[in-house]
């Protein structure tokens, strides 16, 4: 693998471990190397790094936090 890949890599745990995961990627870099930000983006999506994911898990975070509230509201209230 070139070395420009190889230091890409080192410098992303992720896409390192990614590349371990799916090892169809070390044969489509070796052929192609600026398929690695395909690769990057498909790490992306794998690890639920991408803005969709991260509002998703806020606006998971926030019903929590809400339901929490309600219910300790209702515990004050019942005394």
């Amino acid at each position: 693998m070139r070395s420009d890949i190889l230091s890409v890599l080192e410098g992303n745990q992720d896409l390192k471990t990614y590349l371990r995961l799916q090892p169809v990627w070390y044969r489509r870099l070796t052929r192609n190397p600026r398929e690695i930000r395909k690769m990057e983006t498909e790490a992306v999506y794998f690890y639920k790094k991408s803005i969709p994911d991260r509002v998703a898990q806020l606006t998971n975070g926030v019903q929590m936090a809400s339901m929490m509230l309600s219910m300790f509201q209702s515990m004050n209230t019942g005394k």
